[in-house]
């Protein structure tokens, strides 16, 4: 006699179910705190879902074994089908796994007929370094026509390019950036009005990680008739703005006895006069003709800012955001003016300057802002004080700009708005991920992770979108330029140039 078939045990897989909401639900309900571990425990809980799932399968069901082998085999097929389907392309900025179609093109070169276009624009805005001219993320020159459905972007060109999260820098008609090619790190400088390659200097280097990329990071810096880089392992190059001919070149944390940051090496040369600064185990200063050491500053732990001069306290002086440590030096004599302890974590975004002598800093991971206040004493030493800080601002990659009294900037991914006086958000909503973002005279403009270019207006009140369009597919991490009206954006796969239509700045 045929034993009866038992009741199909269910109840262990409500109860892991339920503990899985539960667990995501308390994971995810603190608006503060790491977004990068929430997703970590998220995936985490998946991951344990699944394990535990098959495991009442197979052995707690109480389903019979033709079913069990049949829903086995299933998920075999499904994760074999899976391995052949897509392929790993890294992490985004909340180290979520990319995967892609196998088959997925690679993009092509295209350009449009841009003979017209360049005979029109003949005093072209320089955009020389990281985050433009005063390396803040500003730009003044122009202003936007904010309606792109009657007046759309124009684009320029399109092409493919080497891996990198380098941006632009542009002078002139040049438009310069790295790229990795197999075993080679290129500096590529390209006709910034069709795409063209005029001349490329190439080095054996190479940094990868799956979290950070493949590929050199840093935007290059254009001076005069020089071009200086650095790429991802420390190298420094000084190379001809015309020819790209490589004058001298040194590994400047070789040559500095300092470890280069696990990420890889993402420090653009700030150029002052006759010295380009840079950071290699703390402040290095180089002379810029020759390429030897002229000072050193105060040694720590590089971290992935890059050095910018201002003035605070009424003393000029070039800030770094080091791995832990904020410092400012005297520009000329390296002379270390004061340093500010800060956690350890990575420091990516640049420091941004208030009015009254205060200086901003943030950093992802659920550390967030402070506001320093700088002054001198009688004794003319520098204080350092907290103002305040907020864990509602926390600029993992991005940089943050400040524009008629109030800061604004992606925190965690989504775009906030904080009152600098307290510290305090206005609002906080739109979803871009760990894109960039620039002022534009009287208008944000938002390059997504996704590659999407969006206009934000810069209100306190309220979070309003002008318009949007889709520049880039794939994971966009590196810096736009904008040199007039011409918008250069790329990611580590391709690059693009687009004409943004402007205001008759004389009709207003």
């Amino acid at each position: 006699m045929e034993r009866p078939q038992k009741s199909i045990r269910w109840w262990p897989l409500y109860i892991l179910v339920s503990l899985a909401i539960l667990g995501t639900v308390i994971t995810w309900i603190s608006d503060a705190g790491h977004r990068q571990d929430k997703i970590a425990w998220t995936a985490l809980i998946v991951i344990l879902v699944a394990l535990f799932g098959f495991l009442w399968l197979l052995c707690f069901s109480r389903l019979r074994w033709r079913v069990k082998i049949i829903c086995s085999g299933v998920a075999i097929l499904a994760l074999l089908l899976a391995v052949n389907l897509f392929q790993f392309k890294g992490f985004s900025g909340d180290l979520v796994p990319i995967f892609e179609w196998r088959w997925q093109e690679t993009p092509s070169t295209f350009q449009t007929d841009s003979s017209s276009v360049a005979d029109s624009q003949t005093h072209l805005t320089d955009y020389p370094q990281f985050l433009g001219q005063n390396r803040n993320g500003v730009v003044t020159s122009i202003k936007l026509n904010l309606d792109w459905d009657t007046h759309p972007p124009k684009l320029v060109w399109r092409r493919s390019v080497g891996a990198g999260w380098s941006g632009f820098a542009v002078v002139g008609n040049a438009a310069i950036t790295q790229e990795q090619e197999n075993e080679l790190e290129k500096v590529v400088c390209y006709d910034l009005h069709t795409g063209e390659v005029r001349w490329s200097h190439q080095d054996p280097a190479r940094y990868y990680t799956p979290p950070a990329g493949l590929g050199p990071r840093a935007t290059p810096t254009i001076s005069e008739n020089r071009v200086y880089t650095v790429g991802s392992t420390g190298i420094l190059n000084c190379l001809d703005f015309q020819t790209g001919e490589q004058i001298w070149t040194t590994n400047i944390f070789e040559e500095n006895g300092a470890e280069p940051p696990p990420w890889g090496v993402s420090i653009s040369p700030l150029v002052l006069g006759e010295l380009v600064i840079v950071s290699a185990g703390g402040a290095v200063a180089y002379h810029r003709e020759t390429g030897e050491i002229v000072w050193t500053g105060h040694r720590t732990d590089s971290g992935y800012s890059s050095p910018f001069l201002t003035t605070l306290a009424d003393t000029e002086q070039i800030v770094i955001f080091n791995q832990g440590l904020i410092t400012a030096h005297e520009p000329w004599s390296g002379k270390l003016l004061w340093k500010q302890p800060w956690p350890t974590v990575e420091c990516v975004s640049q420091p941004v300057l208030l009015p009254d002598d205060k200086l901003l800093v943030s950093t992802g991971y659920g550390v967030g802002a402070k506001l320093f206040q700088i002054s001198r004493n009688p004794t003319d030493e520098f204080n350092v004080v907290i103002l305040w800080e907020t864990i509602y601002l926390k600029a993992k990659f991005t940089n943050i700009i400040y524009y008629e009294g109030y800061l604004y900037g992606l925190d965690d991914g989504i775009f906030a708005c904080i009152n600098p006086v307290d510290g305090k958000r206005q609002w906080k909503r739109g979803r871009y991920g760990h894109g960039q973002t620039l002022l534009i005279s009287d208008v944000l403009l938002v390059l997504t992770e996704s590659g999407e270019v969006v206009l934000l207006e810069p209100d306190p009140d309220n979070h309003r979108e002008h318009a949007r369009f889709t520049a880039l597919r794939g994971k966009t991490w590196n810096t736009p330029a904008l040199a007039g009206d011409y918008l250069l954006v790329r990611n580590d796969r391709e690059a693009v140039c687009y004409q943004l239509p402007i205001r008759d700045t004389n009709e207003e």
